[in-house]
């Protein structure tokens, strides 16, 4: 989503254990936390309104500008929140920056598919994905952990399983899409755990290593004279210098959310993003629904209902 699909949508877990910066926010204000979590989500979960005003642009154009627009962002939070020795440190570590610049390849994936979608109509899929994400980063536990599943667990992403399946014969097309979006940002969570950095120390490399093929692209398309930036009008270049706004602004309020907040807690409310966009693809923008969608759409929120309360026992339990 350009700018605001950081949908940081990994597991339970994994969200937690992204959150972690070195250096800790004093407070743990419940209200505070929930109150900056849920904004995140909720900015991510109508970023499509967003991307769909900058549909005479190109989905890879709008991404580059986001690369470049954000770096700018990125570094000066780096030097104003004191995290410049971290982040030389992690650009010394040869295995760091390698591991940074296979996520930063996913990530860039991920946003590119994420505004095509969007912008050609796909919202119902892109919103799918991000139910599903969750369940796909439990499967992905047990395939590359070695993490053992509960029995509700087991059960959720069978169900989301037969989901997948019935949509694909009942509605004659396989939501791969939906699919791509959930395992992109999957394995994104799954690496990114590798790799000994803080989220925003993390996305300030993975974007800096992404801004030189970004503004070469850029600077091609000045040459070559389709450039949208400065030669459609002024809506259209505000508009592509806020996509830098939208990366930072919902991760800043989910990073700083997710401390104050326990995971159960978390996890709920991760299901704000693709509801928003669940409820502006179906009353907003008016995209068909057909009831195998429909059912779809029950057998997924089942299994979420189901994988959500285990979650919050689990939680508490511990």
């Amino acid at each position: 989503m350009n700018g605001v699909c950081y949908r940081l949508q990994f597991s339970v877990k994994l969200w937690h254990i992204m959150s972690k910066e070195k250096s800790s926010i004093p407070g743990t204000d419940p209200i505070v936390g929930v109150f900056s979590a849920g904004s995140a989500f909720l900015i991510w979960g109508l970023g499509p309104i967003y991307w769909k005003a900058l549909i005479a642009v190109p989905p890879l154009e709008i991404i580059v500008h986001r690369v470049v627009w954000a770096v700018i962002i990125l570094l000066t939070a780096i030097i104003i929140g004191r995290f410049w020795k971290d982040f030389v440190v992690a650009l010394k570590d040869l295995r760091v920056v390698l591991t940074l610049l296979l996520t930063a390849v996913i990530l860039a994936g991920n946003w590119l598919l994420y505004v095509w979608a969007i912008n050609n109509n796909y919202l119902l899929q892109g919103s799918l994905g991000y139910y599903i994400n969750p369940l796909v980063n439990v499967l992905f536990g047990v395939l590359f952990l070695r993490e053992r599943l509960r029995p509700a667990q087991t059960a959720a992403v069978l169900l989301a399983g037969l989901g997948v399946v019935y949509l694909t014969f009942s509605y004659g097309q396989f939501p791969w899409i939906a699919l791509a979006l959930a395992t992109s940002f999957g394995f994104y969570g799954l690496i990114r755990k590798v790799a000994p950095v803080g989220p925003l120390v993390g996305l300030s490399i993975e974007i800096l290593l992404l801004t030189a093929p970004a503004a070469a692209y850029l600077i091609y398309l000045g040459a070559k004279g389709s450039a949208s930036f400065l030669n459609v009008n002024a809506r259209i270049d505000w508009l592509l210098v806020g996509t830098s706004m939208l990366t930072v602004v919902p991760l800043t309020l989910f990073t700083a959310g997710a401390k104050r907040i326990n995971l159960s807690t978390l996890g709920l409310l991760q299901y704000i993003a693709p509801t928003g966009m669940f409820l502006l693809a179906v009353f907003y923008y008016h995209e068909p629904f057909s009831m195998a969608q429909v059912w779809t759409f029950v057998i997924i929120w089942t299994a979420l209902i189901i994988y959500s309360t285990d979650s919050v026992l689990y939680y508490r339990h511990r």
